[in-house]
């Protein structure tokens, strides 16, 4: 009996380690799976991503660990930015280099306000060829929408002795570029004014038309130069104060003022015109020493520089 026993215990040893051999495979391959499952998921992990940086790539050559969530999220823009056009933007050049031309905006006009003074020689008959030459612009450069001209009768004594004022009226700047070197403007009135011309002031505004046409115009133009260290927050509240006038003075029949943006540098440091339009020489004397202009005087004073008035019934 022991004889036979033998083969059949060796037997069935055999069989058992071939068993744990068989869990002990199992075991592994089911490891390995799942190792491998954990790699082909972990490329969904949000974690930073700590290899190498390629410093010629777009990211930047940054030791700093980079991460899907820096890669993809975008960076704040502010207002600023975001209103301005984009390079791709068709306008985008305009709108960046350099501030657009306001045509028309706001339903204002560009005023050109020209201002002479001539030589003592120069006769009458000298003087009458300059205003005969200028008035005939507009009909030479259609860019002259309106204009207007007449000579000196302020009798406030602060002209400079400039005599004759001229107002030309364009669309817009690009008006303005058209006329300025214009052959008709540069040649033959220029040939006529400059034997005669003593001195010229140049300012040029932006204006509002008159809602309500005036058959009889007597400009009063009033300009100022303000004191170097003078206040900001002054000198607005004297365009407030001016600009409030015609509400109380019932012999303003119209009213328009702006700063000076003239390209020809002929504006003696006068940064400021106010155009007051009366019907009548009676309405200015109603004006003049009127209590509420008088009070807008002092607001004035205390940042004025210098002031220069030329008045003239438009032509």
């Amino acid at each position: 009996m022991v004889f036979s026993l033998n083969p059949l215990f060796r037997l069935r040893m055999r069989l058992s380690q071939a068993g744990r051999f068989s869990n002990r495979v199992s075991l592994k391959i089911g490891s390995l799976s799942i190792l491998l499952l954990g790699i082909s998921l972990c490329g969904c992990d949000s974690k930073p991503v700590t290899g190498p940086v390629d410093p010629g790539s777009t990211l930047g050559g940054s030791d700093e660990p980079v991460s899907e969530a820096d890669m993809t999220e975008e960076q704040p823009v502010s207002t600023d930015a975001a209103a301005k056009p984009t390079a791709t933007d068709s306008n985008a050049t305009d709108a960046t280099d350099k501030e657009p031309a306001m045509s028309n905006t706001d339903g204002k006009l560009l005023r050109h306000a020209v201002f002479f003074s001539f030589n003592e020689d120069s006769t009458d008959e000298n003087i009458a060829g300059v205003t005969t030459a200028f008035a005939a612009l507009p009909s030479k450069i259609e860019s002259i929408l309106d204009f207007q001209w007449g000579t000196n009768n302020s009798p406030e004594n602060l002209d400079d002795g400039f005599t004759h004022g001229f107002l030309l009226t364009f669309k817009d700047e690009a008006g303005r570029e058209v006329y300025l070197p214009h052959p008709a403007h540069t040649g033959e009135f220029a040939d006529t004014l400059r034997p005669h011309m003593k001195d010229v002031f140049v300012i040029d505004y932006w204006g509002t038309p008159h809602q309500n046409e005036i058959t009889k115009q007597l400009k009063h133009a009033v300009f100022f130069k303000f004191k170097d260290d003078a206040d900001p927050v002054a000198v607005k509240k004297v365009e407030q104060a001016f600009a409030a006038l015609p509400e109380k003075i019932d012999s303003i029949k119209a009213f328009e003022w702006g700063t000076n943006n003239s390209p020809e540098s002929h504006d003696d440091g006068f940064t400021h015109c106010f155009m007051v339009t009366f019907d009548s020489e009676e309405g200015r004397e109603v004006y003049l020493p009127h209590p509420e202009h008088l009070a807008f005087v002092e607001v004035l004073k205390p940042v004025l520089d210098k002031v220069r008035v030329i008045d003239f019934w438009a032509q």
